[in-house]
């Protein structure tokens, strides 16, 4: 037993002494003890990585839109209205451009002076529209048919005015009396017969005494009985009541 008042100097272990030494210069050697004596012990965890930063892009400009069509154009200098017109598209080309500014260009489409003022939007439009319009109505309306002034002409245009209204004949049929009646001659006039005894010669192309003519003149046709197609037009339709054709007369009628 140890006597009183007398401290005993605690015994330092192997391990403790070594952790002492580590202390007090051999901080290289303390690590690897450290490590192995804390093996036990919670892992420092590697810092957790910054979270990612949200980027809100910008949304994307709509596509810029074909400008439009401006609705003037000053004349340059080597300007023509072929060229304008392709380099602007303007519909109906240069046509309906000159149609837009006609007041402006005046009668010659190929003279136009450098600083005019051309309308090649909304109004070249509308002019080539209506050019178009025009177009198809003029394509749509049949020309009228026009006549030789002559025995032909007279008979093509009698025998239209006869298929109007339902007269029969034919050009031979037409062509037979009227060479027989008067040689051609629509002014011929037979002064000697019964007829003309009477006051009421046979006159024209196919010797159609005034009453007859009168009787079985065609609307449209001429009042007088010495104009050619009135004269053959009524003379046919005379024949058609009373023979059922020119073609069936070969003779006196």
């Amino acid at each position: 037993m140890p006597g009183l008042g007398k401290h005993r100097r605690p015994k330092q272990r192997p391990i403790a002494r070594k952790l002492a030494f580590a202390g007090t210069g051999g901080a290289a050697l303390a690590l690897p003890l450290i490590s192995a004596t804390t093996a036990g012990a919670a892992v420092t965890q590697p810092a957790a990585a910054p979270a990612a930063k949200t980027v809100t892009l910008a949304a994307a400009k709509p596509a810029v839109e074909k400008a439009a069509l401006p609705l003037s154009y000053s004349v340059t200098v080597g300007d023509t209205l072929s060229k304008i017109a392709a380099e602007h598209a303007v519909n109906g080309g240069w046509q309906a451009l000159y149609e837009a500014n006609r007041i402006a260009i005046g009668s010659n489409p190929s003279i136009i002076r450098p600083g005019l003022k051309l309308s090649i939007g909304a109004a070249a439009k509308a002019a080539a529209a209506k050019a178009t319009g025009v177009k198809a109505a003029a394509a749509a309306v049949k020309p009228a048919t026009t006549y030789a002034n002559n025995l032909d002409g007279w008979i093509r245009q009698s025998l239209d005015i006869m298929a109007r209204h339902g007269i029969p004949g034919s050009y031979n049929g037409i062509h037979r009396n009227v060479m027989r009646e008067s040689s051609g001659n629509p002014m011929a006039i037979n002064n000697w017969d019964s007829n003309a005894a009477a006051g009421i010669p046979s006159k024209g192309l196919l010797q159609v005494i005034d009453p007859t003519f009168r009787a079985y003149h065609v609307p449209g046709t001429s009042l007088d009985s010495y104009d050619p197609v009135a004269n053959i037009t009524a003379a046919c339709n005379y024949a058609a009541a009373r023979y059922g054709s020119i073609d069936n007369v070969n003779g006196a009628y």
